[in-house]
């Protein structure tokens, strides 16, 4: 039997999240320091595509995916100057607005994750007692 790549997907896009909100937090945390820089980490996506998983391909018309390795592998950067608010006078690149937004999106990353897992954990049950 093949190993379930879904449950070590999961895994690493719920490190990735945590990492994530560990900088996110730390932006809102210093919203008011003066010259602290925003910073974000690599997309989720980035992080996938340098790991290395490859999805089998059972048919020709299936997509072909990218690997997951043992380890997940986040960068984290000096954000982009947001240009609804440049950099304050303090030279604070924070924009709380934004912070509070990739909160939401985070939060819904989780969820939506979560609730994959559930159905693809539920469906795998049904299966065995049958």
């Amino acid at each position: 039997m093949q190993p379930i790549q879904l449950f070590d997907l999961a895994s690493r896009q719920a490190e990735w999240l945590s990492v994530r909100q560990e900088v996110v937090a730390g932006n809102i945390a210093n919203a008011s320091t003066p010259h602290y820089k925003a910073k974000d980490v690599t997309p989720f996506a980035a992080v996938l595509n340098s790991s290395g998983l490859t999805m089998a391909r059972t048919q020709p018309g299936h997509l072909s995916g990218t690997s997951v390795s043992s380890r997940i592998d986040v960068n984290v950067e000096e954000e982009q100057l947001n240009n609804e608010i440049g950099e304050q006078e303090s030279g604070n690149t924070v924009s709380l607005a934004q912070e509070l937004s990739k909160t939401g999106e985070i939060k819904r990353q989780y969820d939506l994750s979560t609730n994959l897992v559930k159905s693809f954990h539920r469906m795998m049950l049904m299966t065995v007692k049958r």
